[in-house]
């Protein structure tokens, strides 16, 4: 199935506050096949809780297995949903997906309160 160019992206709803999670820091790997680690991007969310670029996109989005972490606990501390000095519920979310051959885009979405989340793949 083929949906696009290939490329990964993402989108991060606050669904506590009813809007775009801004501001939250993620990483993205790549497994290969060998089972060796290889970070592929690093990057924040913007104002309206997505990137300003695809995460992994052309020759660069292969088939494999992808791990999403994001820093949701920096994210509701900032924003006030966890008091200071305490201890988040949910730090680091993370969220693996395969990719096949042919994939086309894929894009994960995450929704996100300070206890809990739920992830789809998105269009």
């Amino acid at each position: 199935m083929t949906d696009g160019p290939a490329r990964l992206t993402t989108h991060v709803l606050d669904v506590s506050r009813g809007r775009p999670a801004a501001g939250v820091a993620i990483v993205v790997v790549r497994v290969a096949e060998d089972g060796i680690p290889t970070v592929v991007a690093e990057v924040r969310t913007n104002d309206d809780g997505r990137t300003d670029a695809p995460l992994v996109e052309g020759d660069d989005f292969g088939p494999g297995r992808y791990e999403l972490t994001f820093a949701v606990g920096d994210h509701f501390a900032a924003t006030g949903a966890v008091e200071p000095g305490t201890t988040p519920y949910l730090d680091l979310v993370p969220v693996h997906v395969g990719i096949g051959p042919d994939t086309g885009a894929v894009h994960v979405a995450l929704l996100v309160t300070p206890w809990s989340y739920s992830t789809y793949r998105g269009s």
